[in-house]
């Protein structure tokens, strides 16, 4: 093996480690949506080897549709850097960004963003849409999906099944 293919296989490597130690931050964050039954959806914002951001949904909580995971993270990254141009940064998700989020994060320079599962209802980098990548746009960004994409997939499956489990817990109360 060439040093040059050698170097090669050791950054995706370290990019590798890097993408599944910021993952579980951003699963942190979707659990403290899910703590607030709240879709579990978590995201981080990094740059420069640190986060700059993070949010969680909140949207029954604050009552505000646009109270998204990206939104609140993209918010308190641009606090943070001074700038509302987040170019040099990556974008951890739970799971695929929505129309607006993806929108967001095209307006926001984001460089990259890193996707645990994927949403086949709503997403909007790829699966529905890729509003990432639109060559129309001034901007693209580089995409990665599946990252600890079991753990994103779990946390969702657990919390919807629990969900419809209350639900059903509510309607056979109000029958008797």
């Amino acid at each position: 093996m060439k040093k040059s293919e050698y170097c090669e296989e050791q950054k995706i490597e370290e990019q590798k480690k890097n993408d599944e130690k910021y993952m579980r931050e951003a699963l942190k964050q979707a659990k403290k949506a899910y703590d607030l039954d709240e879709t579990p959806i978590g995201c981080v914002i990094v740059c420069g080897g640190r986060i700059i951001g993070r949010g969680y949904n909140r949207r029954n909580t604050d009552k505000n549709p646009l109270a998204h995971a990206e939104i609140s993270a993209i918010k308190k990254a641009s606090r943070k850097t001074g700038d509302w141009r987040l170019e040099e940064c990556t974008l951890y998700v739970t799971l695929e960004p929505c129309q607006m989020c993806a929108g967001a994060i095209v307006q926001a320079r984001i460089a990259r963003v890193v996707v645990g599962c994927m949403n086949p209802k709503a997403g909007c980098a790829g699966s529905v849409l890729n509003l990432l990548n639109m060559q129309e746009f001034n901007h693209q960004v580089q995409l990665e999906t599946g990252v600890l994409r079991e753990e994103c997939s779990a946390l969702m499956k657990n919390f919807f099944k629990e969900l419809r489990e209350k639900q059903k817990m509510r309607k056979k109360g109000n029958c008797e």
